[in-house]
């Protein structure tokens, strides 16, 4: 009886330990609201998704998205600058409500912390001028194109790349990037930070997204089990994504729209 008893007891205790935690795991949301205040975490590191102006102001498509979800909420934003190492953990510690840094959804990162829909493409692309027609990978043929040697787009590209393509590889994204902008080269395989950076500084080039080699979508990142915050910034972004904010803010920081994103 006594042996009963205590079982009794202590899956009371165990349950009542994981409705505590259960109601803990949901008050992300309500104390955004409370506090008219919101943690995100972006990257200072990461042109042109997040970088310090000339002002020493963070700005880039990942801090104009976590302005723009404050803004949609309601709320101040207090921007909280991580690198990709500890981004994840400024979330699990509650140093931040929200990280938006350039961060994919994996298996592994699936078991820590949870997804909202994606807000932003990532990805690999063949950028041009606009003076050239490149509709096609068959367009390539005769072009020369600039790419960084074993890269992921230099794999991408070398599975598309019609036999006519003269590929030049180089050793590093800077002499990739140098070879198109000092013109020895038609074409630049890159992806789309370093395209997004070297746009932003060579306005002359009228440098435009001509092909897609692979996309990699970014999600934002909320902590485990905060599912009240997830929905409603899922809520946000599929407004922005219908009134077509999501494709300006890639258009201006990227050179694309955002096009179809996953849920």
């Amino acid at each position: 009886m006594k042996s009963s008893k205590r079982v009794f007891s202590f899956a009371l205790a165990a349950a009542a330990v994981l409705a505590a935690t259960g109601a803990h795991a949901q008050t992300a949301l309500d104390d955004i609201m409370k506090a008219k205040e919101i943690k995100i975490a972006i990257p200072t590191d990461f042109p042109p998704y997040g970088m310090v102006g000339t002002d020493l102001k963070p700005q880039g498509l990942d801090v104009e998205m976590a302005g723009y979800i404050a803004q949609k909420l309601g709320v101040k934003v207090e921007l909280v600058p991580v690198t990709s190492a500890n981004r994840i953990a400024y979330l699990q510690t509650k140093k931040a409500d929200l990280v938006i840094s350039t961060l994919g959804k994996t298996a592994e990162r699936e078991k820590v912390i949870d997804f909202t829909a994606a807000y932003t493409p990532f990805f690999q692309a063949v950028f041009g001028p606009k003076s050239m027609s490149v509709k096609s990978f068959a367009d390539l043929n005769g072009k020369t194109i600039s790419v960084t040697r074993a890269a992921l787009e230099d794999q991408e590209l070398s599975k598309v790349a019609p036999a006519g393509a003269d590929i030049k590889r180089f050793e590093d994204n800077n002499t990739t990037v140098s070879a198109y902008t000092a013109g020895q080269v038609q074409l630049i395989a890159t992806g789309a930070s370093v395209a997004g950076n070297m746009i932003a500084k060579n306005p002359q080039l009228n440098t435009e997204y001509k092909l897609l080699l692979k996309d990699s979508p970014n999600f934002i990142g909320v902590a485990k089990g905060e599912d009240k915050l997830r929905l409603k910034v899922n809520e946000v972004i599929a407004e922005a994504k219908k009134n077509g904010d999501l494709d300006k803010l890639a258009l201006k920081w990227l050179g694309r729209p955002a096009g179809d994103l996953p849920q």
